[in-house]
């Protein structure tokens, strides 16, 4: 039974056609053992609170008792306090561990079937929120699935699904007002074809019946922009935008510029249809009530777009205010923010916000998704969604307050961005995972694109790290990573000078290409970093944070050692530059100075140790260990003692420290800074 319902959600889930990223639910009924008695009882495995159809397994199912689930029907209090029932689920369940019913439970377990699957697929959501939807879903299935009036999942929602499926014995499902579709079966297999019959048939109707253009007509000059132009003009407004959405709380962001965002916002009924906002609960809860639309063409320059839509972010939070204002009560959650969660731009795309990145993608994927239910709505009706009453006793719900309430406390760079230069290897690759850790965001740039990316992927998913290729000595390359990093996340904080590499060579041997390179990768390199990362951070508005990986050298120096000690001199006296400089934008530059990182180290690896090890007359192998002995720790410095020193200096104590250098090396004495 357990298996057959997994299999049969991750099929479901596995099609967005079919429901949105953690929508819906889906349940089986069959007899288990009481654990007391020995007896058989009748039970329900439905999909818990928080989890997602494509992903489910048997951990994230909530196990109930049916019977006593089904006998909370004698103690319902009424609509006005059917809050109160998901509490009774408490009593209900079976054994310990699963997960938190959801609000959705009674659905599954007062209608008198076997299986049951309650999806948000947007086919069924463009019939749910035409005007005229009661006509459209007998027109569509006649008798088999019957229309179910807007009610805000609950209780009673499952009473008045479980009558209809008691009234109509022929039908096979339902289409819920303004929410989505709810489907059954006597085995898993028909419950599963009766809900894709359900969207595949509403499908085929809007395809065969639909008005062609249900958009409207081309705005001329709202037509999507050339492919590069289209992602620079994005690349430029990524920063201002983040700014913009982080007002009330620093944001992570996305961007996409997927063909039906494009067509919409070149159409002309684009703005009447934003400002209706979203309908299906699971949209809004992540998109707010409406987006922030641009009202610019796509020939307007980045300069007129940043000023147009700082007035609208003014307006959009003003009238955001009035919303909660207008419907609060006594009993509402305070006001969470003002700011959009969701921004369109005519001809570049939409950028979505939110705590995370997984939170900000899944946010757009849903905006997408109200899309294509306003094009099928528009398309054989009138889009018409649920009014703003209901939007808001969604939104500000206590249960999904309490659920709000139940998350984990943030990491501590939660919402941050970081660039990392030199990131596939040594200090780089330990720096970034170290980042990562404690939550941020990190874009992991080397010249070596492929061992970026795999050292990215080591990390974890796309949500959480990218690898980019950039030679930092590179003014067009140095942009491009830059432009990644904001399409991916939303904007930068955090940027760690790391690229180096080292020739160790006395003066005499020394040549002019020898300096030029250590020069290029690591004073000029970082201050090409630095300046762009700097537009990026002064356009938000936002602070943040400059880390230059410096060395002892930059204030001790070893023998047969100048071009690198005098380029890590260079680095070191940028920092100090850089925050005299930068300080009046709230953004802080420091240092950290190693010393002696042999092991895991690209610098020691590309033949630096070899030469260092001659120098001081040791074999290779012992180099780290010699380093050791000359300090006054006597300890081996590793790239994680130094990802270290880079996490104190930007994770929130030191936050009214600038312009200092760190000293990573168990104790030089005479690299002491004085």
């Amino acid at each position: 039974m357990v298996d057959e319902l997994i299999a049969r959600s991750n099929r479901l889930g596995a099609e967005p056609k079919n429901t949105n990223y953690a929508g819906g639910n889906a349940s089986a009924k069959g007899t288990g053992t009481d654990p007391v008695t020995g007896g058989a009882v009748d039970l329900m495995w439905v999909k818990g609170s928080g989890g997602d159809l494509g992903t489910l397994t048997a951990r994230g199912l909530a196990v109930l008792r049916l019977d006593r689930l089904r006998a909370l029907s004698d103690v319902y209090p009424g609509v006005e306090r059917e809050d109160e029932m998901v509490a009774a689920f408490d009593h209900v369940l079976h054994g310990k561990g699963g997960a938190a019913p959801s609000i959705d439970t009674a659905m599954h377990g007062l209608v008198e079937a076997e299986h049951v699957d309650h999806l948000h697929p947007d086919s069924g959501i463009a019939i749910a929120t035409a005007a005229d939807g009661p006509e459209l879903t007998r027109e569509i299935f006649g008798d088999a699935v019957v229309w179910v009036p807007w009610r805000r999942p609950g209780w009673q929602l499952g009473e008045d699904i479980a009558a209809i499926k008691r009234e109509h014995p022929d039908a096979v499902g339902t289409i819920l007002g303004g929410h989505g579709v709810t489907a059954w079966g006597t085995t898993s297999e028909e419950c599963e074809r009766n809900s894709r019959w359900i969207i595949d048939t509403a499908a085929a109707h809007i395809d065969a019946h639909g008005e062609p253009e249900p958009f409207g007509a081309v705005l001329p000059g709202y037509e999507a922009l050339p492919d590069d132009e289209r992602r620079a003009k994005a690349a430029a407004l990524a920063p201002v935008l983040r700014g913009l959405a982080s007002t009330d709380k620093r944001q992570v962001g996305h961007f996409t510029d997927a063909p039906e965002v494009l067509e919409f916002l070149a159409r002309a009924e684009h703005p009447r249809l934003a400002e209706l906002g979203t309908s299906c609960p699971d949209h809004f809860l992540r998109t707010k009530v409406k987006p922030l639309v641009l009202d610019l063409p796509a020939t307007a320059t980045v300069e007129e777009c940043s000023r147009r839509l700082a007035e609208l972010h003014e307006q959009y939070r003003a009238d955001y205010a009035a919303y909660y204002r207008r419907h609060a009560d006594a009993d509402s959650p305070a006001m969470r923010g003002a700011d959009p969660a969701i921004v369109l731009v005519p001809g570049v795309g939409m950028f979505s916000y939110g705590s995370d990145k997984q939170t900000a993608r899944v946010a757009g994927e849903f905006y997408r998704n109200a899309i294509n239910v306003m094009r099928g709505a528009e398309a054989l009706s009138t889009y018409a969604p649920i009014d703003e009453r209901e939007k808001f006793r969604i939104e500000y719900w206590a249960l999904e307050e309490a659920k709000l309430q139940r998350r984990p406390a943030p990491a501590p760079l939660a919402t941050r961005i970081a660039l990392v230069t030199g990131a596939a290897s040594g200090i780089g690759r330990a720096t970034a995972q170290r980042l990562a850790r404690e939550g941020a965001c990190v874009v992991l740039a080397d010249r070596d694109g492929d061992a970026a990316r795999d050292a990215a992927a080591e990390i974890g998913s796309s949500d959480t790290a990218i690898g980019v290729r950039c030679d930092v000595t590179d003014e067009d390359a140095v942009s491009a990573a830059m432009s990644a990093a904001v399409l991916a996340f939303g904007g930068l904080d955090l940027i760690v000078n790391n690229a180096g590499l080292s020739l160790s060579k006395p003066l005499l041997e020394t040549t002019s290409a020898d300096w030029d390179l250590q020069h290029d990768v690591m004073a000029k390199g970082s201050f090409l970093i630095s300046r762009a990362a700097a537009q990026v951070l002064i356009a938000q508005e936002l602070g943040g944070d400059i880390v230059y990986i410096v060395s002892k050298n930059g204030v001790f120096a070893g023998p047969n050692n100048i071009a690198y000690s005098a380029t890590k001199a260079d680095q070191a006296h940028q920092v100090r530059l850089l925050a005299a400089e930068l300080g009046e934008h709230a953004i802080r530059v420091n240092g950290v100075n190693p010393d002696g990182v042999v092991r895991g180290s690209g610098i020691f690896a590309g033949g630096w140790g070899a030469q260092r090890a001659k120098v001081y007359g040791v074999p290779e192998e012992e180099l780290g260990a010699f380093y050791a002995q000359r300090t006054l720790l006597k300890r081996e410095v590793l790239p994680e003692h130094v990802a270290n020193a880079v996490f104190a200096l930007t994770g929130g104590e030191l936050d009214h420290t600038t312009g200092l250098h760190v000293p990573v090396d168990a104790g030089v004495a005479a690299a002491f800074l004085r």
